[in-house]
């Protein structure tokens, strides 16, 4: 029975699904007060040079009728079929009417300054309220928005010494992380099938400070690996005919895989504790906010980036898993929700979930989500993994202070 069916008869109010059982997951009735949800963009094109120029392969890439770096229309497609899907949950958890013209002052969409992230924003404002024109905020387009990247604002605290000390603690060093994703770096090399191996370019691992100082580069096997891999799963995605994925040889369990090659990113960039610091201090700041300030939104979607996703997880200590792809590698669409709930005792707390598309949901545009309960330890109460806020609000803040020094 799906979720409309159950609405039409009046259980709206009291159960809170996804469209098929074969995708519900665990929700509790409870309503919410107020949401936050950081999502990465939708389904894109590939980035100029996300494959490098250097890769060989069997046989030609195949070509892509949207523009480089932009969001395709299937991409939109999906992203409008995710928005219904989330106005239904929305509206069971009390933040929403379940049809109409949301009231504007309870719905804040806020995206990235880039071309891709603002069409993500108009495809999901087109979907959760169709026809009602939602207004779709972000700066300038190609001016700095540090809520999404952060390093680009030049933070005058950032020390690149300190990220590279902090990066080699986590991963072990660039050599260690090679070797823990040696399978899928050989994965790779099979789909990708050129004359003679290797077919990803040769070069030394590093990590080293930007030229400027205000940032980290990585070279090496993994940050080459990693912009092919997406680009396969992004095939995939896109509704490519499956002898296309891949030439035929990537499969979605290879897919999967390959995701954890494309995660392992970052490890780099996003989730060792000081780089996952200074990429989330503005963004932590708007999330307070956002849960604490009488003028807040009942929801406020964030629209950014997979860097974004992942370092908001790596500063709550969670996993983010969404079915069709691996463990932290963040799905398009994919996000973070926060939600302020009551605890029994009538106490402001928080609850956590991953929502996402599956990949096999987002290839076909479907509008049914997941949404997967995230425990924060130390702070997991009750059936519902509660978290009360004083003491969540106080874990992402210590979780920045190395950006606030």
């Amino acid at each position: 029975m799906t979720f409309r069916t159950l609405a039409r008869i009046g259980a709206l109010a009291t159960l809170l699904l996804t469209p098929l059982a074969a995708h519900a997951t665990s929700f509790s009735p409870a309503r919410v007060e107020r949401l936050v949800l950081l999502m990465r963009h939708g389904v894109r094109a590939p980035l100029n040079g996300e494959v490098p120029p250097a890769t060989r392969t069997g046989r030609p890439w195949p070509r892509w009728t949207a523009p480089a770096e932009q969001v395709t229309p299937h991409g939109a497609a999906a992203l409008r079929a995710l928005a219904e899907a989330d106005r239904r949950w929305f509206a069971a958890a009390g933040l929403v009417a379940a049809q109409g013209c949301p009231d504007p002052a309870a719905l804040r969409l806020w995206t990235n300054s880039s071309p891709r992230t603002i069409a993500s924003g108009e495809a999901y404002s087109a979907g959760f309220a169709p026809g009602c024109a939602l207004p779709v905020g972000h700066k300038p387009e190609g001016t700095n928005d540090p809520i999404f990247e952060p390093l680009g604002a030049h933070p005058v605290a950032f020390d690149a010494s300190r990220a590279i000390e902090s990066i080699n603690r986590y991963t072990g060093g660039a050599e260690t992380l090679i070797r823990r994703h040696a399978a899928g770096l050989k994965l790779l090399e099979q789909v990708l099938a050129c004359p003679s191996a290797p077919c990803s370019p040769v070069e030394p691992a590093s990590v080293r400070a930007s030229a400027d100082g205000h940032g980290i580069d990585l070279k090496g096997p993994i940050r080459a690996a990693s912009g092919t891999a997406q680009v396969l799963m992004l095939q995939y995605l896109e509704g490519m005919p499956l002898a296309q994925v891949g030439w035929g040889r990537a499969t979605p369990a290879r897919l999967e895989a390959l995701g954890a090659v494309h995660g392992a990113l970052f490890d780099v960039f996003s989730r060792p504790a000081y780089m996952a610091a200074f990429q989330m201090a503005p963004t932590v700041d708007r999330i307070t906010a956002d849960l604490t300030a009488a003028t807040a939104p009942k929801i406020d979607v964030l629209i950014g980036h997979d860097t974004n996703v992942a370092a908001l997880a790596a500063v709550l200590g969670v996993p983010v898993k969404a079915p069709g792809f691996a463990t932290n590698d963040p799905s398009p669409g994919g996000g973070i929700a926060i939600a302020l709930v009551k605890a029994p005792d009538g106490r402001p707390a928080v609850r956590l979930w991953y929502r996402s598309q599956s990949a096999a949901d987002m290839r076909a545009a479907r509008d049914r989500t997941v949404w997967t309960p995230l425990r924060l330890q130390g702070c997991d109460e009750g059936a519902e993994h509660r978290c009360p806020l004083p003491q969540f609000l106080k874990r992402l803040e210590a979780a920045t202070a190395p950006a606030r020094s």
